[in-house]
């Protein structure tokens, strides 16, 4: 389920029914979950999108659930949705990484844009953790030595420093250092440098 959806936990059918359909008439598209021990049992990785959970369900409590997931290293962004808030709770919610913290009963428009920005937000880390890997992957195909040179390089040595630091000749520094542009698709040392910072 790549496709960003709102993963709505909620105990109360007619709470999931009027969400679901609210959502579905925004544009958005939503599962939804009894309990959150249904959605922690039904999750998987490749889930793109938001939480949007209540906070007091039977068994484990919308602060359980968003903990859980902390601790699974499951990275959604959580917007939180109770009839029963309190500054403790909220503080709480929000200190454990949820986004927004909504009281019931909400205001559609901001639920809306709530919810659009959760997604935003995902998508922004999953493009950038992508990005992470897509990196890491071209920088592993270089040798030890290109590694030490392309190091060295992006740490901002010009080439004769390089030479003396591995004790070769600038000149065989100019060809580690083509050979690395190539490996890594880099026009020149500012591109290699975003690349070592996950930039690019």
């Amino acid at each position: 389920m790549d496709t960003a959806t709102v993963f709505l936990v909620d105990d109360d059918a007619s709470v999931r029914d009027s969400l679901s359909l609210l959502l579905s008439l925004r544009g958005l598209r939503a599962q939804v979950f009894a309990s959150a021990e249904s959605f922690l049992e039904t999750y998987q990785p490749g889930w793109r999108g938001c939480l949007l959970t209540d906070l007091r369900m039977p068994g484990l409590s919308g602060l359980d659930l968003q903990m859980m997931l902390r601790e699974r290293g499951i990275m959604l962004p959580v917007v939180m949705l109770t009839a029963h808030g309190d500054v403790a709770t909220t503080r709480a919610a929000l200190k454990a990484g949820a986004l927004d913290f909504l009281e019931k009963p909400f205001d559609e428009e901001l639920l809306i844009e709530v919810l659009r920005n959760a997604i935003h937000i995902d998508q922004v880390r999953h493009g950038a953790t992508a990005a992470r890997i897509a990196n890491a992957s071209l920088i592993e195909r270089l040798t030890p030595r290109e590694r030490e040179v392309f190091d060295f390089l992006t740490d901002g040595l010009q080439n004769r420093a390089v030479a003396q630091r591995l004790g070769i000749s600038p000149r065989t520094v100019e060809v580690y250092k083509a050979r690395i542009m190539e490996k890594l698709q880099c026009r020149n040392i500012a591109d290699a440098v975003k690349l070592r910072l996950g930039m690019v």
